[in-house]
């Protein structure tokens, strides 16, 4: 199977570039809500329009009957928010209103997007010409010749998504986990059935590769149940936007709220977790909860949150839930505030089923290594932990962002496949298999470096002597051709009146 570099995908590349014509007018946040909020709403039109004109060439009347549409999870579009409505006024002074009353009308048409949608296109700081031009640029593509519309424009939203956190700094990093370390959760969970959770979904990435695993198996999207929150208003709506393109159905709580304070999920009990929650978290509000019933296996120090959301996640999970948590890898080790002694109990209840130390530069907004922690309330190895270290995968696809490949990521899933059916054979430098005597002996530190290894060297069959005779040789070469080369420099520089001694 060829590689994926999802920096470079073409069509949705060509959007991006056409769509950048709105940068320069606004500041980031704002030019995301509006290349995002246009994409959505293409997304929309192009759906209703589809069902529209089938049921138009039945021709039964039922083309403006709501049902018709909410029946096969479709949103119905009222006819002055249509893409035909928009695009006849792109090049008119007001596009923004006719933009922002089509999001009112079909907020209101769809309560399930209530509040959601974006409807600041009509401020006069936004330059009304750029507008028109994206605008059209979204009227003119042929979506239907290159696919699926909602797979193009899905994927369309998911690469914008990537480019704003490229392009934001750290801020948008929060909101945006690079692709290839999402299917490396999904391929090892394999959330086919049942409740997955996030409880810091940014913009719903985790969700939508769960939802792509399942169609690539030939599974059903309706036998998951999805749950997610995230404090962060926008990042909340976008999710929701996200999600929405992709036909999931989710519950993402009734607005944007602190998972530590205000749990929209209180009772939730969770087959799966997904998660990539803020890095090293510091800030977080501990002292205002000592005690609580999540700290289960130790309170987690005020200054970092990273036992906090651990502890928060399997707090959440089922009785045979799994787990697979990004985080920093100081968590591996440290032993700041109690961490160690938490980290401790986790491995002492077994609970840790694998560690995967990830390489560096896989995020557009640090290079920060991480590593992704899986637990399991009911491991198929009991007593036993499965570390891999992938530091040396990847392929850098620019010059400050790595990707996993497709191959990459397999090696992993089934790594991990092999040893929970018992059949995994150590690969010194790759994966080791431990028992909870081998952790404590190591002081309960998970760093996968510690029990893999390293690496045997390929023996060099080059004979001492012969190899020593052909680099001196060579070196010998490049010394003639050094003083050859100074030798010219020092004439041509001489012919211009310049003598070096």
């Amino acid at each position: 199977m060829a590689n994926i570099n999802t920096a470079d995908i073409g069509f949705e590349k060509e959007i991006w570039k056409a769509a950048d014509l709105l940068r320069g007018n606004l500041d980031a946040s704002e030019y995301k809500s509006v290349v995002l909020g246009l994409i959505f709403l293409k997304y929309l039109s192009d759906r209703f329009e589809a069902k529209y004109n089938e049921l138009l060439a039945e021709g039964e009347g039922f083309e403006e009957d709501k049902d018709e549409y909410t029946s096969e999870n479709i949103f119905y579009v009222p006819q002055d928010a249509r893409w035909s409505v928009i695009a006849a006024a792109a090049h008119t002074g007001e596009i923004g209103v006719v933009i922002d009353n089509a999001m009112r009308q079909i907020e209101k048409e769809n309560l399930r997007l209530k509040g959601i949608l974006p409807k600041n296109f009509a401020r006069p700081e936004l330059d009304k010409r750029r507008l028109g031009d994206v605008v059209d640029l979204f009227t003119n593509i042929q979506m239907r010749e290159q696919g699926d519309t909602k797979d193009i424009l899905g994927r369309t939203y998911e690469y914008c998504l990537s480019k704003f956190a490229e392009a934001e700094g750290k801020l948008a990093g929060e909101f945006y986990t690079p692709a290839c370390i999402v299917r490396t959760l999904v391929e090892v969970l394999q959330p086919y059935h049942g409740r997955v959770y996030d409880p810091a979904c940014g913009s719903g990435g985790m969700f939508v590769q769960s939802a792509k695993f399942i169609q690539r198996h030939q599974g059903n999207i309706n036998d998951i149940s999805v749950f997610g929150q995230d404090s962060n208003p926008t990042t909340w709506k976008m999710a929701q936007m996200n999600l929405a393109i992709r036909g999931i159905e989710a519950d993402l709580g009734k607005f944007n709220a602190d998972t530590f304070f205000d749990d929209q999920h209180p009772t939730l009990k969770a087959d799966f977790v997904m998660a990539n929650p803020p890095f090293n978290l510091s800030d977080w509000g501990g002292n205002r909860l000592m005690g609580d019933v999540r700290w289960k296996y130790g309170t987690p120090p005020e200054g970092n949150a990273n036992f906090a959301w651990i502890q928060h996640i399997i707090h959440h999970l089922a009785p045979s839930g799994r787990a697979g948590v990004v985080l920093a890898n100081g968590s591996l080790s440290s032993q700041t505030g109690g961490e160690g002694d938490i980290r401790q109990r986790l491995v002492e209840a077994d609970l840790v089923d694998c560690i995967i130390a990830m390489p560096s530069q896989l995020f557009y907004t640090t290079g920060i290594p991480v590593s992704i922690w899986f637990f399991n309330r009911q491991k198929k190895q009991q007593g036993k932990t499965l570390f891999i270290d992938a530091r040396n995968m990847g392929t850098m696809v620019t010059r400050k962002l790595r990707e996993l490949t497709e191959e990459d990521i397999m090696r992993i899933a089934h790594t991990y496949q092999a040893y929970a059916a018992g059949t995994l054979a150590d690969e010194k430098g790759f994966c080791a298999v431990k028992n909870i005597k081998d952790i404590a002996e190591q002081d309960y530190i998970l760093t996968p470096g510690r029990y893999v290894g390293i690496a045997e060297q390929e023996q060099d069959a080059e004979p001492f002597e012969e190899k020593m005779t052909r680099l001196t040789t060579e070196l010998a070469s490049l010394f003639e051709q050094s003083h050859t080369l100074e030798a010219e420099i020092k004439k041509q520089l001489a012919g211009i009146g310049y003598n070096i001694k």
